[in-house]
């Protein structure tokens, strides 16, 4: 069979070549078309030319094609995958930087509290614009599978506003499912029956079988604690399951600044975190992460490129969601998987218009939920305090309502444990100003935002150490950019 599937962010080169030699490994897409688009051409170039080798080295008669024009990408396409970055690391870098100031610690900043909010300023205008090339250019009744932070407010958009089929999709329950099964002392993931609902990075593990038999709150601690590794590493994922009775799809960091309990105090974070990797909770953990490796395709571009000459081997296939879902539409092979969607009474004590991430099965109908969950009560008040901001930082996106900016970073539960009022609306008008290229619906309040700050009301905080210096300015990401390109 014959179709055109664009990516949409195809810079990410790790991730793209994982996607495409997924979806290669189904035997009917052999003959599909691939459309990549990016705004970075020198990226485009570098993972087109691994592309093509996959292809030539496999003899497969598949269509890749690269292009900056995105409209040009979108053509015809039945399929549009997005894994889209908006501003990059330098706007990234101000999403963690301005609220460690205000006592606002993040490790990874991308879903919600502060960063992730004006994560999803940046990326909403961006995402209603491939909704709009969608509607006009794409295949009638294209289908747009969304990769990219803020997951829910991403797809949340998409559907609401962008009028546009959406899926959104995660790796989150895959990684959880694998500790649990590892824990639990499985020879392989498919002894596990998992049963994971929530929200995009509150997701919670509520129904668990290992061979069958229904393992309890009890027996999953045990197993846990008794993990030479996830014992340490895992201390606040392991809390609060001992709290909430059920396990989290979240890693240790992450999991840390979605609720208001665990890094709101410098002295408690170290309780709880890990510093054997950033995922476990570092200060900054994801942009030092990611700031340090940024490059790593441009150095290893001749090994990976290499690597590209191998086979294809359907036995090396990835859990990511999109290969399977689209094998499953396209030759009506069931897939079930968890994915993101708008509720409407999926989750019965979820709001209706909320982006949930739940169990479903695909075939040619479509993606089909699995109705009538209910989220035990501790975990479904979680969910709703994130699906509160998630909602007005959406509709603040949209309307470059500034005031409601504000008010959508007061109630995120982590901002709301550390920071005044006061200091909210300050700290809110300083990322605008910082991040004013990439935020063109709150061009008419920067002015304001600037007058605001030259008043200077609030002191913000002297944080010292390793915290700030894994949290570097754009100014600083720029001069080690120009340093490196220098370098040649």
């Amino acid at each position: 069979m014959s179709f055109k599937i664009a990516i949409i962010g195809t810079g990410s080169v790790g991730f793209t070549k994982k996607l495409f030699t997924d979806i290669l490994c189904v035997p009917e897409f052999r003959d599909v078309e691939f459309a990549l688009t990016d705004v970075s051409e020198h990226n485009l170039t570098m993972i087109k030319a691994i592309l093509d080798r996959i292809v030539e080295s496999n003899k497969l008669p598949t269509r890749v094609t690269a292009t900056t024009n995105r409209r040009k990408a979108l053509e015809g396409a039945r399929y549009v995958i997005s894994c889209v970055r908006v501003g990059g690391l330098e706007a990234y870098a101000e999403d963690i930087r301005i609220p460690l100031k205000y006592g606002i610690d993040q490790c990874v900043g991308d879903t919600i509290c502060a960063g992730g909010i004006l994560y999803g300023q940046r990326n909403i205008p961006v995402i209603l614009d491939f909704c709009k090339d969608i509607r006009e250019v794409a295949e009638t009744g294209a289908k747009f599978l969304n990769y990219a932070n803020p997951m829910a407010m991403n797809t949340w958009a998409a559907i609401e506003y962008g009028k546009v089929d959406t899926i959104g999709l995660c790796h989150g329950v895959q990684h959880g499912a694998e500790q649990i099964a590892e824990v639990l002392g499985a020879k392989n993931k498919s002894e596990l029956d998992d049963i994971c609902s929530g929200i995009n990075h509150q997701t919670w593990f509520v129904d668990l079988r290992f061979n069958g038999r229904k393992i309890g709150k009890d027996e999953l601690i045990a197993a846990f604690e008794a993990h030479p590794v996830y014992s340490q590493q895992e201390k606040l994922r392991i809390d609060v399951l001992k709290r909430f009775g059920v396990y989290s799809t979240e890693s240790n960091g992450h999991l840390s600044e979605y609720l208001p309990w665990y890094r709101k105090r410098p002295d408690e974070i170290n309780k709880w975190i890990d510093m054997s990797d950033w995922i476990h909770g570092e200060t900054g953990g994801y942009l030092r992460h990611s700031t340090e490796t940024r490059n790593w395709f441009e150095t290893e571009f001749q090994q990976i490129l290499d690597s590209a000459s191998q086979p294809i081997d359907p036995a090396r296939r990835s859990n990511e969601h999109a290969s399977h879902i689209l094998e499953a539409l396209e030759t009506n092979r069931v897939y079930r998987g968890h994915f993101n969607v708008k509720n409407n009474g999926v989750i019965t004590n979820l709001p209706a218009d909320a982006i949930i991430e739940s169990p479903g099965f695909v075939d040619r109908f479509g993606i089909n939920m699995v109705a009538g969950l209910t989220l035990p009560e501790a975990c479904a008040a979680t969910c709703i305090s994130s699906i509160n901001v998630q909602r007005m930082s959406v509709h603040a996106a949209i309307s470059g309502d500034i005031d409601l900016l504000k008010l959508a970073v007061l109630h995120d539960p982590l901002v709301g444990a550390v920071a005044t009022p006061e200091e909210v609306w300050q700290m809110v008008d300083e990322m605008v100003v910082a991040e004013a290229r990439w935020l063109p619906q709150y061009a008419h309040a920067v002015d304001g935002a600037k007058e605001r700050l030259s008043q200077g009301k609030v002191k913000t905080r002297d944080w010292k150490g390793a915290a700030s210096r894994n949290v570097r300015s754009i100014e600083e990401l720029r001069a080690e950019k120009a340093a490196l390109k220098q370098a040649g």
